[in-house]
């Protein structure tokens, strides 16, 4: 259990500072309903958010799993020297090719109105790539700390950028027209400024993170190169594939629509906010990865590692019934929220947001479930995994969202990561046996379920009140916790911080 134990602990350094930022982030993010009144006005920044991720993948070219496999059999000094030049040269060169090819995303992204939000996704991508390799040498050296510090500082820098053009300063200038700050404020530039927040984040994490980045010598040895892209390459197509599954729907929305143009944009600019809402989920999920991704790795010789590994799983699951459950149960608060303090457009379509949420919990159960084939050298399952979830994902979006709009889109992610999922299971079981206590998660899974759909039918026969919906639904979610903590009491008490309180 001592093992379990470390990852909880790392989990926890990993994770705060990463749902802090992320959170911080979401918040930014969340914001925009009050910043803007109509969804349609947001479109162009949806788009651009929407492109970001793909070119992260092309830019990293899983070079920081590599980093993670290799650092545990090569001289991590060397690697680390390799990795970090190939990432600079390759950074460099990505974004000349993107410059010259500025026109031609403008277009086929539909940013013909604001065409300078590509020139600043580019800056911001070459940046935050340049921060990868110092971010996964701190995780790889389990330096939780100042990689909390590093990750905490960027965004806190780059909502500050937010609320000071977005906020502080046109308020200032309504007042006072003449104050020098008009001249480093163009209203004209309106969300743009959300790039700038993002660009400045980036630059100073990149500053933070320079005692790392000045470790980098030069000195790259290309066997050792051609060995890591021979085992980074299919996780090139996994990333991409994954991106597919992740952002294709608001990428082609307004393509594949049959609407006007503007009542297209207001939908694609309400289904990311629903979006945003489901992502509390992966927010847990990705500071779960920061820890799991070495920690699995250097794990992975340890006599009774599957059953660790099993063990990691069911906690994971609990932990996502949770937030779903919080999701599910406290929507009306969200609802409220929208509704009351900035426009109840924006309210529009949150029901799907716990079917979003459902598939995003199989996203994370997949990522669990991945650890097979990176730790068998067998990437390209992996990578055929994630095509065959990328093509579900474009059939199902392209049938689906001309008939169904956004509820369409959600189908189509929840059906890919299903998949995703099922297969990776199945084919994990047979190359690498991880003894998981199937059963019991998916009597887990299912209850959380069951008990977001009897409340919701109990807010549909109470309909209009608040305080009902709120009071029942936190009834339901004390015990869902009672019925775990019972369950689960004993492996409770031996987790770190929690514990404590099941040792009573």
């Amino acid at each position: 259990m001592s093992g379990i134990k470390k990852l909880a602990g790392q989990t926890l350094w990993y994770g705060v500072p990463t749902i802090a930022s992320r959170f911080l982030g979401y918040l930014m993010n969340m914001a925009l309903p009050f910043f803007i009144a109509l969804p349609e006005k947001t479109a162009d920044l949806v788009q651009v958010y929407t492109i970001i991720p793909f070119l992260n993948v092309l830019y990293a070219y899983g070079l920081e799993t590599a980093y993670f496999r290799f650092s545990q059999t090569h001289d991590k000094q060397k690697l680390y020297n390799t990795l970090s030049l190939s990432l600079l040269f390759s950074s460099i060169f990505f974004s000349i090719v993107l410059l010259l090819c500025q026109h031609s995303i403008v277009s086929a992204a539909d940013l013909n109105n604001h065409p300078d939000y590509v020139l600043w996704m580019i800056a911001i991508i070459a940046v935050d790539n340049l921060n990868t390799l110092p971010f996964a040498k701190l995780r790889q050296e389990n330096r939780p700390k100042r990689y909390a510090f590093a990750r905490v500082a960027g965004i806190v820098l780059n909502v500050l950028v937010v609320i000071l053009f977005m906020g502080v300063i046109p308020k200032i200038l309504e007042s006072s027209p003449d104050n020098f700050l008009g001249w480093f404020y163009s209203k004209d530039f309106g969300l743009g400024y959300y790039l700038l927040g993002n660009l400045c984040g980036s630059l100073f994490t990149l500053f933070v993170l320079s005692k790392e980045i000045k470790q980098v010598k030069i000195r790259f040895d290309f066997k050792l190169w051609k060995e890591v892209m021979r085992y980074s390459a299919p996780l090139i197509i996994v990333g991409l594939g994954g991106m597919i599954n992740d952002v294709l729907s608001r990428l082609i929305y307004r393509h594949v629509v049959d609407l006007p143009q503007t009542q297209a944009d207001h939908e694609l600019g309400i289904f990311a906010n629903i979006f945003r809402i489901a992502l509390l989920i992966t927010i847990m999920i990705q500071a779960f990865r920061m820890a799991a991704e070495p920690f699995f790795f250097n794990k992975s010789n340890d006599e009774n590692a599957q059953k660790t590994y099993a063990r990691i799983m069911k906690f994971f699951v609990i932990a996502c019934c949770f937030m779903f459950l919080f999701i599910g149960l406290f929507l009306d608060a969200f609802r409220w929220i929208f509704i009351t303090f900035a426009n109840k457009r924006w309210a529009e379509g949150l029901e799907i947001v716990p079917l979003l949420a459902l598939g995003n919990i199989f996203l994370g159960i997949y990522y669990n479930l991945s650890v097979w084939y990176k730790l068998t050298n067998k990437n390209m399952y992996g990578a055929l995994i994630t095509v065959g979830g990328a093509g579900i994902t474009i059939a199902l979006n392209i049938l689906l969202i001309p008939k169904l709009h956004y509820t369409g889109a959600a189908l189509a992610t929840f059906s890919c990561y299903l998949f995703m999922m099922l297969s990776s299971y199945l084919l994990g079981q047979k190359y690498y046996p991880v003894p998981y206590p199937v059963k019991k998660l998916t009597a887990y899974l299912t209850l959380a379920v069951l008990i977001y759909l009897f409340h919701m039918g109990l807010v549909n026969i109470v309909t209009g009140s608040l305080l009902f919906s709120l009071g029942t639904g936190l009834v339901l979610f004390i015990f869902f916790s009672w019925f775990v903590s019972k369950i689960e009491a004993k492996e409770l008490a031996k987790l770190p911080v929690v514990g404590k309180y099941f040792n009573r």
